[in-house]
């Protein structure tokens, strides 16, 4: 199985870079129409996810090059994240974590025990227009060699303080980059999932140069330097 694990997770992977260049309007357009197929409390936990992904972590912020370039800092998904909860979490949960790294333009493996619901959201969300691959369910015995896998960018899990801290020993004891668990311990009330800065940990921050001086770099600034006077 840790070939295919292998294959899933590459895949789960390339299908994330297609993902997230499609921009967090368009990501949130997707899981807004999956809406009109959910519940009304459902719907209403996609519609704060997106709505606060949209506030808070999709614009870009313009700082200008001391030699003339643009830096654009913006935000992008972190990779592939496995989503994954208790059997007994409600369903608001689930989809709460799903809806905040889907939109945040990550790629998922939904590994959670009722497996036919998992496979239920791939399929309504694929007809809408996600791409194919970004998200992957996989059975929930394989969830251990998921959080191994040093591919892996980390695991949103909710259900109780002993399983959060399993996963946390997990992720530090694994080789190569360590991954990030975001938990939630309250899967009643949900206070980490319906906090609105939630969608802020499946982010992380780059930044693009663009560079408007041509050759050379700034003209004023070369002058200033050639020790000569006009």
């Amino acid at each position: 199985m840790q070939q295919n694990l292998q294959e899933l997770i590459d895949n789960s992977d390339i299908a994330m870079i297609s993902w997230n260049n499609l921009g967090f309007e368009e990501r949130a357009d997707v899981l807004q129409h999956w809406t009109q197929q959910l519940p009304v409390n459902i719907a209403a936990m996609v519609k704060f996810q997106c709505l606060n992904a949209l506030e808070y972590v999709a614009s870009f912020k313009l700082m200008p090059g001391p030699t003339g370039e643009t830096n654009e800092l913006y935000c992008c998904g972190r990779g592939v994240f496995i989503i994954t909860a208790e059997e007994s979490v409600v369903e608001e949960a689930i989809v709460g974590q799903l809806a905040a790294a889907l939109v945040c333009g990550n790629s998922i493996l939904l590994c959670i025990p009722d497996i036919q619901y998992a496979e239920q959201i791939k399929i309504q969300l694929e007809q809408l227009g996600c791409i194919a691959g970004v998200i992957t369910v996989v059975n929930i015995n394989y969830l251990y060699g998921l959080v191994n896998h040093p591919q892996t960018a980390g695991v949103a899990y909710c259900g109780d303080i002993n399983g959060a801290q399993k996963l946390a020993r997990q992720l530090a004891q694994r080789e190569g980059v360590l991954g990030q668990l975001i938990s939630e311990v309250d899967g009643t009330v949900l206070p980490i999932i319906g906090s609105q800065r939630y969608c802020l940990r499946f982010v992380t921050e780059r930044t693009r140069t663009i560079n408007i001086t041509a050759v050379g770099g700034n003209a004023t600034l070369l002058e200033l330097g050639n020790g000569e006077t006009v």
